[in-house]
């Protein structure tokens, strides 16, 4: 069977120019390498790919919000005391959310397929296991051993697309179909949860049972569609044990803190004590990190547990002069505006509307519709619009979704205001991971495009933390406030505070959550100008002559040997391969 060459075309080059850099001699290398005679496939395989990567992304999304639907019928099946319930949904985003790195390093070194499935595998026992749960210390328990496995499969998936697509207008729609795999996977998880807690005889652990059964069938996909796994190009590939354990911790410890702060209160002793030691820790893990990264340029140097290669290079924040550090604040800031949308408003429809499970669930099911629809909007729109464009539409999209109900009235119909944020809040979310994801993967190296996509990850979940404590913390003033002036003290549960309270607090929530989207389109102005466009057209195909491959990896290498002093216009070092000689 023939072989495809990837050569970077002219969208390639001229990205390169607008960022202002030229590769250097390690990045010319690693892109020579980045699609090594990537073999030829069948259309059926190729959509098979990047389904099964994408049913994981939906998988991920809605082990959370079926959960967060059930709640209450969970609480009541086995005595557990609501201020408890929200363990059932952070103990999964602590483990997913705080092993997102190391997972994703141990996929770039060991295998993205053997990671991915062995995360499916994970993720499948371990939902079943919840559905047999019997006591809230169990089912806490098994939902952390669950999220370890999306935390193995979600940066696995996001790499494989990368190596499994060059870059291309296939590239662009393999990353938008699984950027809607959020939405569409917070949609689903509500509707799916809502129908099988109120409707079957197993009611919420039904929820669990079909859970292991999607996440069964991304095992078999993955099995029968992914490319077998490659040796990784890195030569030392020792594991950063002491970096991942100081990141692990440290991110734990935070994200513990943002979720039970509320709760226990922010001046309890073990709270404040626990927030400090880690910001502590991922101080130290930052500096080990900047050690580890010193002592690769360091020739010869001795191979033991000081000095592996590092598990997260902290000049992966630096790349496109600084610009992936600005891509991952804004992944940060848009997702906590719509986990918290897509929180408040779950228990605006059901705690102040009084709506049943499946009354609430019809009402998201425009966001599965969308989120099916959205991935081929984006995949043809990506390839025209520059960055900054795509992301200020999203973010500012994403920020007019949560106004919409920030300023809804109760007695208006659901068309008014509940449909139209709906069908907005997928576009702004799905606009901005999309190209958030297809920018990184087009600035790492292959052997890091795990931990890339481990790292966006990572900044979305942390963000969904830090969104919801904020709100939260919001809420509670606001609707404390307002009761006060009723004449009313609010108790722990928060349950006979008045309506109109709670409404106020509804709309504060979703106020702040607009804040964040805002803040990450001002950021996108200011820094993401002049990147250009990151999606590839339908001319942007690559050639597959391995002899002009060799010749433009040769003609940047020499370029690239010519460092310009300072003072000195760094367009030469840009490749001189004209631009007819680099597209076809």
């Amino acid at each position: 069977m023939s072989k495809e060459i990837h050569q970077p075309g002219v969208s390639d080059a001229l990205f390169d120019r607008e960022l202002g850099h030229s590769p250097s001699q390690e990045i010319v290398q690693e892109k020579h390498a980045q699609h090594p005679l990537t073999p030829a496939r069948s259309t059926a395989r190729s959509i098979a790919i990047v389904a099964t990567c994408t049913a994981a992304m939906v998988v991920n999304v809605s082990n959370s919000t079926s959960v967060s639907i059930s709640l209450p019928d969970i609480g009541r099946a086995i005595n557990i005391e609501e201020d408890q319930l929200q363990w059932l949904l952070s103990a999964y985003s602590l483990s997913s959310g705080c092993l997102l790195l190391f997972f994703g390093r141990l996929a770039d070194l060991y295998g993205r397929k053997k990671a991915f499935m062995i995360g499916m595998l994970w993720q499948m026992i371990f939902a079943i296991g919840c559905g047999f749960s019997r006591d809230g210390f169990t089912l806490d328990i098994l939902r952390a051993f669950q999220g370890m496995g999306a935390a193995a499969a979600i940066p696995s998936a996001l790499g494989i697309l990368a190596h499994s697509f060059p870059p291309s207008r296939a590239r662009s729609l393999a990353f938008a179909t699984f950027a809607a795999g959020a939405p569409v996977g917070g949609a689903f998880g509500t509707i799916i949860g809502g129908v099988l807690t109120q409707l079957t005889s197993d009611h919420w652990r039904a929820t669990f049972y079909l859970s292991g059964g999607f996440s069964a069938l991304c095992f078999l996909g993955g099995l029968t569609s992914f490319d077998a796994d490659k040796v990784s190009s890195e030569v030392d590939r020792r594991v950063d044990w002491i970096g991942a354990l100081l990141v692990t911790s440290g991110l734990v410890l935070i994200v513990f803190v943002l979720g039970q702060g509320q709760i226990a209160g922010w001046k309890s002793p073990y709270i404040i004590a626990l927030l400090i030691l880690g910001v502590i820790l991922v101080g130290i893990f930052l500096a080990w990190e900047h050690h580890l990264e010193k002592a690769l340029d360091t020739p010869d140097r001795p191979k033991s547990i000081w000095t592996p290669p590092p598990l997260m290079k902290l000049s992966l924040w630096a790349r496109a002069k600084g610009r992936m550090a600005v891509i991952l604040a804004i992944a940060f800031l848009n997702w906590s505006g719509f986990l918290c949308w897509t929180f408040w408003v779950q228990l605006y429809y059901q705690d102040y509307l009084g709506l049943s499970p499946v009354h609430t669930m019809v009402r998201f099911i425009p966001m599965f519709v969308m989120g099916c629809l959205c991935n081929f909007f984006v995949a043809m729109v990506v390839a025209k619009l520059p960055l900054v464009v795509f992301v200020v539409s999203g973010t500012l999209i994403t920020a007019a979704a949560c106004v919409l109900f920030a300023l809804i009235n109760p007695a208006a119909t659901y068309w008014a205001f509940g449909f139209p944020s709906t069908v907005l809040v997928v576009f702004g979310a799905d606009f901005v991971y999309s190209a958030g994801t297809i920018f990184i993967a087009k600035i790492a190296l292959p052997h890091e495009q795990s931990v890339v996509g481990a790292l966006f990850q990572t900044m979305t979940q942390i963000g969904t933390a830090f969104g919801l404590t904020v709100s939260t913390i919001v809420f509670n003033t606001v609707v404390e406030k307002e009761s006060s002036k009723l004449g009313i003290t609010v108790n722990s549960s928060g349950s006979n505070a008045p309506q109109f309270a709670e409404l106020m607090g509804y709309r504060s929530a979703q106020w702040t959550a607009a804040g964040f989207p805002i803040l990450a389109a001002i950021l996108a102005i200011i820094f993401l100008r002049g990147v250009g466009i990151v999606g590839h057209r339908r001319n942007d195909v690559p050639p597959r002559d391995a002899d002009s491959e060799r010749t433009l990896t040769v003609q940047r290498s020499e370029q690239t040997l010519a460092v310009p002093r300072r003072g000195t216009d760094t367009s030469s070092s840009l490749p001189t391969t004209p631009v007819a000689e680099m597209s076809v």
